[in-house]
């Protein structure tokens, strides 16, 4: 069954846990004179919506159920799947893999061995001159610098360019000519 979310009294902080499952709660637990009570979901979202006190509960999903806790558990628990987000998507970014890969019965571990074909020499050179040119674009003015993210970052044409900013496209494109020697001169040292 697709999730509804509680309509009224809906806050933000409820929302992230509720998001981060893909249906409604099975369960939601609440804590009352020191124990946990066990609510239906829909129980839970009529209370909520009747009693302001449960506006400012926190909640963690555990296993399909929202659990409630408190703050200090709460913020560790999201810093914690904040910290696995960023780190899955470096090492999805710098195309890393984890042993667990390697691992199975589908014996498509072959598939991960290093391309012998890609030359490890041009990969280094070329990170060597990406370190360079991006050293060479810190040492440019701040109006050099926005010339070049403008044009070369986002894509804009001098001409879009001269509306923006209100400098005539000719002087745009004498400035452009000038910064790139610029860069080559910085880049051949």
């Amino acid at each position: 069954m697709p999730f509804t979310a509680c309509q009224s009294g809906f806050s933000k902080k409820f929302r992230l846990e509720v998001l981060t499952v893909k249906y409604a709660p099975r369960k939601v637990y609440i804590k009352e004179n020191g124990s946990y009570m066990e609510l239906s979901y829909k129980e839970f979202c009529n209370r909520r919506e009747t009693d302001r006190a449960y506006a400012d509960k926190l909640f963690i999903p555990v296993q399909g159920c929202l659990i409630e806790t408190e703050q200090a558990h709460y913020i560790e628990f999201y810093r914690d799947k904040e910290r696995w987000r960023y780190l899955k998507k470096l090492d999805a970014d710098n195309s890393l893999l984890s042993l667990e890969a390697f691992e199975g019965d589908d014996d498509n571990s072959i598939d991960y061995i290093a391309d012998e074909a890609v030359n490890v020499a041009e990969t280094v050179v070329h990170r060597m001159m990406l370190d360079k040119l991006r050293s060479a674009l810190a040492m440019l003015s701040e109006d050099e610098q926005k010339l070049v993210n403008a044009i070369f970052f986002q894509e804009l044409s001098e001409r879009e360019w001269s509306n923006i900013s209100g400098i005539p496209q000719k002087t745009i494109n004498d400035r452009k000519r000038r910064i790139l020697a610029k860069i080559k001169k910085i880049l051949e040292k």
